[in-house]
């Protein structure tokens, strides 16, 4: 695509070698499936991108016909205007319940090593089949639901086209995982300096940066590029886990109680309220309970100790986060 063009700048020529130097680049919809092919979205062998699976993925993904009452979309969770959260505590499902945690952000799942806030599933197309099955949240079971979807004659032929197969249980998760990894954010203003632009950052987001990356060593678990080391870690939040202790869950090791997959700080100005649980509203409360040193725990990530932070500086380190945010993906969605 970018070859056709006849006049292309020297400046232009290089953001596109950096682009590809680095892997990773703000895509258009009509450019994703080409980029995909070229390594830019990591894409496990059996379940490589395509348009056509993206486009039915996201169909999927908007249909709440995939919750038992239909009454439940993935985006309901997941909404694009919310940088793909819902802005609750702790999200709703089918016939309003509560589920059991907060709703994190979607944007650049196609990096995750994991997912998951236990960080224990390798795979998005093995997370799809969790909120569809879970009783709170969409409450359906498999074995009803794919005869549902085998009876629109728009996915039949979908699965017939795409797959080569009667659509069933892995046309349905590949789909919404293609989808999913689609959903990138990465050009951000923090993104376009580390580019090359130094003014685009303001003087105080520029102070943010410096107490997140060296004085306060945010990054030894918000490391950049994603801001995220992928890891489960306790980080403080209380001094007694109650039902939901985390990772605990999955293997039963006391030594994994009260830890959450570290999340990524990539539109966090949008994401709130904060932490599993949504127990925190605003970012001035997450740099709060930092400061603090968090609640006593056998298992808290031993970074996490109290200090000194002036209210300009949490200004700045506020403003430095909200520098994260890349809303560019709203585009196709509107």
């Amino acid at each position: 695509m970018f070859l056709k063009r006849k006049k292309i700048n020297l400046l232009f020529v290089g953001l596109i070698l950096f682009l590809f130097a680095c892997k990773s680049i703000l895509l258009k919809t009509e450019d994703k499936n080409e980029a995909a092919l070229k390594g830019f979205i990591p894409a496990p062998a059996d379940n490589p991108l395509t348009d056509k699976k993206i486009a039915l993925g996201e169909k999927l993904f908007f249909d709440k016909r995939l919750s038992k009452d239909g009454t439940v979309s993935c985006a309901n969770c997941h909404s694009p205007q919310k940088a793909f959260c819902d802005n609750l505590i702790t999200s709703r499902g089918i016939m309003g319940q509560a589920t059991e945690r907060n709703s994190p952000s979607i944007l650049n799942a196609a990096f995750l090593p994991t997912v998951m806030f236990d960080a224990h599933l390798k795979t998005l197309e093995l997370q799809v089949i969790v909120p569809l099955q879970e009783a709170t949240e969409m409450g359906h079971n498999m074995k009803d639901l794919i005869p549902i979807l085998r009876a629109i004659p728009e996915y039949q032929r979908a699965a017939k086209e795409i797959f080569n197969r009667d659509f069933d249980a892995y046309v349905l998760t590949r789909s919404i995982a293609s989808f999913e990894r689609s959903l990138l954010s990465l050009n951000s203003r923090y993104d376009q300096y580390k580019k090359g632009n130094k003014t685009i950052l303001s003087k105080s987001e520029k102070r943010g940066m410096r107490l997140f990356m060296n004085e306060l060593q945010c990054i030894s678990c918000h490391t950049a590029p994603n801001f995220t080391n992928y890891k489960a870690e306790n980080n403080g939040l209380y001094a007694e886990y109650g039902e939901d202790k985390g990772r605990f869950r999955i293997h039963l090791d006391s030594n994994d109680i009260g830890k959450f997959k570290v999340p990524s700080l990539r539109n966090i100005a949008l994401t709130y309220p904060y932490m599993h649980d949504g127990s925190l509203k605003t970012l001035e409360d997450v740099i709060n309970h930092y400061a603090s040193g968090g609640a006593k725990h056998k298992n808290k990530h031993p970074s996490i100790k109290p200090f000194v932070i002036s209210s300009e500086d949490k200004r700045c380190l506020t403003a430095f986060l909200g520098s994260l945010t890349d809303t560019s993906y709203l585009s196709r969605f509107r």
